[in-house]
């Protein structure tokens, strides 16, 4: 990847390294635990639960792109954007639209290969 200067153009790139199913499954469940975990440590004032908070979600990043993927987290590179991108990515997924979006990616980058 050429280095984004926006995140209008990191996340094109963001989404094609999310290819797999299951890579967003293990992404979902990630983030969604680590949001669980920031509220209870909120609730219950256990400030260790933020450190959790942070650490689960890579966690499960992290061995989805190294067992499922087959690449390097965007998170080495990108820290921000992809914290950002892994917010909207879970978002389409709950909505159902994240397939939509991986599938108009791989149609323009099929179309940028034939040109």
């Amino acid at each position: 990847m050429q280095d984004p200067l926006t995140f209008s153009e990191f996340w094109p790139s963001y989404v094609l390294s999310h290819r797999q199913p299951l890579t967003r499954i293990f992404h979902s469940v990630g983030t969604l635990v680590g949001w669980a975990l920031l509220l209870a440590a909120a609730v219950f004032r256990q400030p260790w639960l933020i450190l959790a908070a942070l650490l689960v979600p890579y966690g499960f990043a992290w061995v989805s792109h190294f067992f499922v993927e087959h690449n390097r987290p965007a998170s080495f590179d990108y820290p921000l954007w992809s914290w950002l991108a892994d917010q909207k990515m879970v978002a389409l997924d709950i909505t159902g639209r994240v397939n939509r979006e991986v599938r108009r990616f791989e149609v323009s980058e099929a179309e940028a290969t034939l040109r």
